[in-house]
């Protein structure tokens, strides 16, 4: 009797856990049998067929007697095909082809021909190395590189099983992988560079505006406006103007999309914020996670830190938009299951975009408006107080008139509204918290105002009836509009402009 163990790791949520590979051969009466236990899927039960195929072909042979593999520990459910390398190796290690592997984590699909295919949640499983005090990480090519960010753990990109059997018996004539994982560098926001500049907008010079302050304050946007007034193009500039990612928040978001599968092979770290536009058919799994089997994050995690772009904002299903209210109050989504709840990571600003009435057109001077009063308010009434209550900027994008449409002298470039961004962000970072984060606390002592900005405060919320939240809301975007003026303190001015952005909920919904 022959018993190896080994180690892997599982993912749950976006983190990882190790996972300890235990096989045992023994003589049975029935040859070559194969028992699998510790809570596998379906994917790690088929992986005893890819195991034996990809030991023969690989010339190692199979053993003759029976296997039996323990994936512990047993009470957590075992998902995915990532568990063939270490399986493999258990075995090859109960034969006698090597000696331990204590002070290593593998990781990776088998083909049939004994080729390592890439795996989901590379990097968690770096982090997971680490933490645990393990040494070396094995894992398939594609995925070496997002994995050797991570300081103190060895990472070795394999291609083939054959490779990793003699890798661990000359261990010195192998090499890990390089880490790079340098900020990029360049002229302004290299990170960023690949959005869509704000000088091919015409026109729309408050919603540029808005938007900036937005970018700045990291606060939520909607746009209102006929078809065509430019409500796309606005927000997918909008990334291009935000702050490159600080180190920690790429790790964290590449974490997240390595778990969902929409990290590029061989890529490393995403220093560009994420931009997520899903289509309004999106369900409310779709939108924030969860699903069969295992949960995965959905689109408010792919978007975190980064942006969530929602076009034709009515046209979600109710139940869609209102789950939305959580995550943008608490920056995380829950999800629970029987035997586990599972945490991701949801702090991203939301940028939502609709028109007014279903045919588009209600309140535009030009164009007469088809719809109903009720129509209206059935259309409008898709979006909920509560929803609307959380969303800091509000602003109309009306259509572009034909001479600005025409005109021929250069707007502002993007990396002229980053410039300013960034010095907002600065003085924010200094705080601790960006400006839509700010806690209670902390809007008490840098949200103060004088007796002329307290009158206008004071006014606003008894005409237009504002909430306790809209009142926190307005004084965070005022503080935003105050730092963008790099000024110290909130003017009357800063708080009338943050005021304004407040008016539509009540012209529309009111």
């Amino acid at each position: 009797m022959s018993l190896f163990k080994t180690r892997s790791a599982a993912v749950y949520g976006i983190d990882a856990h190790p996972v300890d590979v235990e096989v045992d051969l023994y003589r049975s009466g029935m040859a070559r049998d194969f028992m699998l236990v510790g809570m596998p899927d379906t994917a790690v039960r088929e992986s005893r067929e890819r195991i034996k195929s990809a030991l023969m072909n690989s010339g190692f042979g199979y053993p003759s007697q029976a296997v039996t593999v323990n994936l512990a520990p047993a009470h957590v459910r075992k998902e995915g095909s990532g568990f063939d390398l270490p399986m493999a190796l258990a075995i090859l290690g109960a034969m006698g082809t090597f000696k331990g592997l204590d002070q290593h984590i593998s990781v990776g699909e088998l083909s049939l021909d004994g080729t390592i295919r890439p795996v989901r949640g590379a990097l968690s499983m770096a982090v997971c190395a680490r933490e645990n005090g393990i040494r070396d990480l094995i894992l398939p090519l594609e995925n070496a590189a997002e994995a050797s960010v991570v300081e103190g753990v060895r990472v070795f990109g394999v291609r083939h099983l054959a490779e990793v059997v003699a890798m661990l018996n000359k261990p010195e004539e192998y090499s890990p992988a390089l880490s790079n994982h340098d900020v990029p560098h360049g002229n302004g926001n290299t990170a960023n560079s690949a959005a869509p500049d704000f000088r091919d907008v015409r026109g729309q010079g408050s919603a540029k505006r808005a938007l900036q302050v937005a970018a700045a304050g990291n606060h939520n946007v909607l746009m209102i406006g006929p078809p065509g007034s430019g409500k796309t193009m606005l927000a997918k500039r909008l990334a291009g103007i935000l702050p490159t990612m600080a180190f920690d928040e790429a790790i964290e978001s590449t974490r997240i999309h390595s778990i969902a599968g929409t990290l590029q092979p061989g890529a490393g770290l995403l220093w560009n914020r994420p931009f997520r536009a899903p289509h309004h058919t999106i369900s409310d799994a779709g939108m924030i996670g969860g699903g069969a089997g295992m949960p995965r994050p959905g689109e408010v995690s792919l978007a975190h830190n980064g942006l969530l772009f929602l076009d034709e904002f009515p046209e979600f299903p109710r139940n869609v938009l209102e789950i939305l209210r959580q995550p943008l109050e608490d920056s995380v989504v829950s999800i629970a299951r029987a035997a586990m709840t599972l945490n991701f990571p949801a702090s991203f600003m939301l940028v939502a975009a609709m028109n007014p009435c279903p045919c588009g057109f209600y309140g535009d001077p030009t164009r007469e408006c088809r719809c109903t009063p009720a129509i209206i308010q059935r259309y409008l009434g898709k979006i909920s107080g509560p929803l609307i209550d959380r969303i800091d900027i509000q602003i109309e994008v009306p259509a572009v008139p034909y001479k600005e449409l025409r005109a021929t002298e250069v707007t502002e470039t993007s990396a002229h509204m980053r410039a300013r961004v960034d010095k907002a962000r600065e003085i924010q970072r200094v705080r601790g918290c960006t400006n839509s984060r700010m806690p209670t606390r902390l809007i008490r002592q840098q949200c103060a105002l004088d007796e002329t900005g307290e009158r206008t405060l004071e006014m606003a919320m008894k005409r237009m009836s504002l909430s306790a939240r809209a009142h926190d809301r307005i004084l965070k975007v005022a503080r935003t509009i105050a730092d963008l003026d790099e000024s110290s303190s909130i003017a009357a001015k800063h708080i009338a402009e943050a005021i304004q952005y407040r008016s539509l909920d009540r012209n529309y919904w009111s």
